[in-house]
């Protein structure tokens, strides 16, 4: 399985992007990942569609968004991006500063969530994607 490292491209990360609201922020993530060239353009509608359903805040002011299972032939190569605001976004009663798309084909989404859950378990690491100023900070929050 790939490092979470090495599917965040450097231009992948975004740490001052601004949002209206949640819908935004999954809009900009999926965004983000078509840039990136990971998915196409049906993925973010995907993404919206699995956030309606289920939250994907998963603690530490830190949310993952991604898409349905039926969206697996919208991605293209596995990657994520990172997107932190500096003002929090409302995510349904949660507030969230780090957004980290994830694009995966078959089951690989598990395992890249149970890596990113592995650095969210250290309230540290994660307080250290919340107050990257560089994507050399993102990097070594990730890799620790």
């Amino acid at each position: 399985m790939a490092a979470l490292t090495d599917l965040l491209a450097a231009s992948s990360i975004i740490l001052d992007a601004v949002a209206a609201d949640r819908d935004d922020a999954v809009g900009q993530a999926g965004a983000a990942l078509l840039a990136a060239g990971a998915v196409d353009a049906e993925y973010t509608a995907a993404m919206l569609e699995r956030e309606q359903t289920v939250s994907t805040y998963v603690g530490e002011g830190v949310a993952v968004p991604h898409g349905t299972l039926a969206s697996e032939s919208n991605v293209h190569d596995d990657a994520l991006v990172l997107l932190r605001f500096a003002d929090a976004i409302d995510w349904n009663g949660n507030d969230v500063n780090v957004v980290i798309g994830l694009a995966a084909r078959g089951r690989g989404h598990v395992g890249l969530l149970s890596q990113l859950a592995a650095v969210l378990l250290e309230p540290e690491r994660a307080a250290a994607l919340r107050d990257a100023t560089s994507t050399d900070d993102v990097y070594r929050a990730l890799s620790q």
